[in-house]
């Protein structure tokens, strides 16, 4: 299948007919995320973005659809409530974002035109710019003070406690010139970011802050055979539709991609996350655990190291605020 801009918006907009006829409750549905830019393949694959909105609260809120091994469809369901008022949205970190730059596919009554003119309106001027970005390092430094005095065993709530507070913070610095950061590009594209605002060391760091230094390529190439392993020893409907099994491939080969690619610890965001998130569906003792504890264990995200990853964290934050005040008096903000 030939994969193309044009043969996305076909797809998308026959997805979402088909489910306006079936569904009277949804009044809007727009295109949004990565396949809307010119890089929208990865490894070969996509995921396509779909946002449905609803008269009220639909279950579950978001739900994966396979197509081909290459494509699958990523939707979203949203309440109207969560768009009220509109022009609060140009300061949402994720929403503000999806609207300004999504494509509509269906609009009864033409709530989204009213939507995107609310969050288009000044959406980059610096107040609002920095209304997004701010509130991204203030939740990573919130979630520090929850980290900072961890002296317990490390487990799973604990790591996934860092991962959010590190995507918190990047996103902090990557809100500033752009989206928030995707998961499967997310290294990549903040290294663009941090040097966008004259902060390209921030890159390094977070890398390290994964405990990313000084893996080399060798070892990333038997991390994403063990996560093959582990991936294809997953129940058939697992609860998490991150691990839906139409996302395999979208994984694996975005992984092969990044490993073999110029920047192979790119690699090593998506890996983590999405390994954090097998150890949670199948428990400790399986495949997905074994090869988790080895990891976690070679980058310092266990026991004692997990202690200096955090405290080096405390100084990468205090980078990334400074960033962001800087920029907000440079910008007047």
């Amino acid at each position: 299948m030939r994969i193309t801009p044009e043969t996305i918006l076909e797809i998308a907009r026959n997805a979402v007919a088909r489910r306006v006829r079936n569904d009277p409750s949804i009044l809007a549905a727009y295109l949004c995320g990565s396949t809307l830019e010119d890089d929208f393949l990865l490894g070969g694959t996509v995921d396509i973005d779909l946002v449905l909105i609803h008269i009220d609260q639909v279950s579950p809120p978001r739900e994966i659809e396979r197509l081909t091994d290459e494509v699958h469809l990523d939707i979203a369901h949203h309440s109207q409530k969560q768009y009220e008022p509109a022009r609060a949205l140009r300061t949402h970190p994720w929403l503000g974002p999806a609207l300004y730059s999504g494509k509509p596919l269906y609009d009864r009554g033409h709530i989204l035109d009213f939507i995107q003119a609310s969050v288009r309106g000044m959406f980059n001027s610096p107040q609002n710019v920095i209304g997004r970005a701010r509130p991204q390092a203030e939740h990573a430094r919130q979630m520090w003070f929850e980290l900072k005095d961890i002296r317990k065993e490390i487990g799973l709530k604990e790591v996934r406690l860092y991962l959010k507070a590190l995507e918190c913070a990047a996103n902090a610095i990557a809100l500033l010139s752009g989206d928030p950061l995707t998961e499967r590009r997310f290294l990549v594209k903040f290294a663009h970011r941090a040097a966008a605002i004259g902060r390209p060391g921030l890159a390094a760091g977070l890398i390290g802050l994964l405990g990313g230094a000084e893996v080399q390529r060798e070892t990333l190439q038997t991390w994403q055979l063990q996560w093959e392993e582990a991936f294809a020893a997953l129940p058939e409907t697992p609860r998490s539709t991150v691990l839906h099994p139409a996302r395999r491939a979208y994984y694996g080969r975005a992984f092969e991609f990044l490993v073999n690619g110029a920047e192979p610890r790119a690699v090593l965001w998506p890996l983590l996350r999405t390994w954090l998130e097998m150890v949670a569906e199948m428990g400790e003792g399986s495949v997905a655990a074994q090869g988790w504890n080895e990891i976690t264990a070679r980058l310092g995200l266990s026991g004692d190291d997990f202690c200096q990853r955090v405290m080096a964290f405390d100084a990468f934050l205090d980078q990334v605020e400074e960033a962001l005040e800087e920029w907000a008096q440079r910008n007047g903000a």
